[in-house]
């Protein structure tokens, strides 16, 4: 049976109240972060704002990125920030062979699009559904997009991330 951990991955729509059932901890974690979050302590907030906010709302409010507040969270509970990825090779930190910025043929900031609350998903499936043997395609989010690269891991693609700053990954996805 998968862990807590694995079961409710942190996501920045993840409703802080859901976020605070399954992992009571992140209390001080969150407070730690900003000052502003020191609310979650009044009950009544807790019972209301904290059922529908979510951490994209509430990186702003407490004035803290989105990526550092996933990050930061995701850390406190085992889930860790994903610094690498490649089939397995999760945390080597190599980049691979075939991972070449030279044979990008395209690629997606999305960051813009996930600080405004937007999902890059059906950008980046639609964009990987054009791509040929032997080409890259390069996104780049404000933190590691598990979920993505699991979807696209799951559709033959391989992939590798890495952390180039406090609010850049640039993950790479070829066809296997």
């Amino acid at each position: 049976m998968p862990s807590d951990s694995e079961r409710y991955l942190i996501l920045p729509d993840s409703k802080v109240g859901e976020l605070l059932e399954h992992y009571p901890q992140l209390e001080d974690v969150l407070i730690s972060i900003s000052p502003a979050y020191k609310a979650l302590k009044n009950p009544v907030l807790r019972r209301t704002v904290a059922k529908v906010a979510t951490l994209r709302q509430v990186s702003k409010v407490g004035n803290v990125s989105l990526g550092l507040l996933i990050d930061r969270l995701r850390e406190a509970i085992g889930q860790g920030r994903v610094e690498t990825l490649d089939e397995g090779s999760a945390g080597k930190g190599e980049r691979p062979p075939w991972v070449d910025p030279a044979a990008v043929v395209r690629a997606f900031d999305a960051r813009q699009t996930i600080e405004s609350g937007g999902h890059p998903m059906p950008q980046v499936m639609s964009d990987l559904a054009t791509l040929e043997p032997g080409q890259i395609y390069l996104l780049v989010t404000p933190f590691a997009p598990a979920p993505l690269i699991d979807l696209a891991s799951q559709k033959g693609f391989k992939c590798w991330s890495a952390r180039e700053g406090p609010e850049m990954v640039q993950t790479y996805f070829a066809r296997k």
